[in-house]
């Protein structure tokens, strides 16, 4: 005769029974959060998680860049920029991380591939030249369309949340503009 295990399906009983309760009642739980949390993903808009991505990916690219400028700059100007954007746009993609966790919603893990043949090349290049091209690049250039993209959120995302995100985050990249313009005046001197 065969043992039976003590949380054996194969029972009746009210021993079986509660456990198929217990079971049952398990799997609805999880069906609904797993609803729930598509739910949330899908509130967003299209645009919304466009700019969410856009948003990632240029943080991303403003880090990876910025730590090659660690190791290659010649200029103490843009050794301090790029330790600001590092630190600037960690603290602003774990805030947009924990945005997109809140909304069931999965962002890239790094630059999009453009950005990444742009992080190739100035990876490339030494000295002034890699200077002036990261300042002008990443600096100005990169500033340029992620104000706008911040801009453009903070005034017409659809969600409260997306729309608090960019418009808190924005003041600080106009200022990182601001900066690399200055960088790149003075790294345009450089021989």
């Amino acid at each position: 005769m065969q043992a039976s295990h003590p949380l054996s399906l194969r029972q009746s009983g009210p021993r079986a029974s509660g456990l198929l309760k217990v079971l049952g009642a398990a799997a609805i739980g999880i069906a609904v959060m797993a609803l729930v949390g598509n739910a949330r993903a899908a509130d967003l808009s299209s645009k919304d998680k466009s700019f969410m991505t856009d948003a990632a990916e240029a943080g991303h690219t403003e880090i990876n860049a910025s730590k090659i400028a660690l190791e290659k700059n010649r200029s103490p100007a843009v050794k301090d920029f790029a330790e600001a954007m590092i630190g600037d746009h960690t603290t602003a993609g774990d805030a947009l991380a924990q945005l997109a966790t809140s909304k069931n919603f999965t962002l890239p893990d790094g630059p999009s591939a453009m950005q990444k043949a742009k992080i190739a090349i100035l990876s490339k290049l030494d000295g002034a030249t890699f200077d002036k091209q990261y300042a002008s690049i990443i600096g100005v250039s990169a500033h340029e369309d992620a104000v706008k993209l911040f801009r453009d959120a903070a005034a017409n995302a659809k969600d409260p949340d997306v729309k608090q995100f960019a418009a808190k985050t924005l003041p600080t990249l106009e200022h990182h503009l601001e900066m690399a313009k200055r960088l790149k005046t003075a790294t345009d001197g450089e021989k």
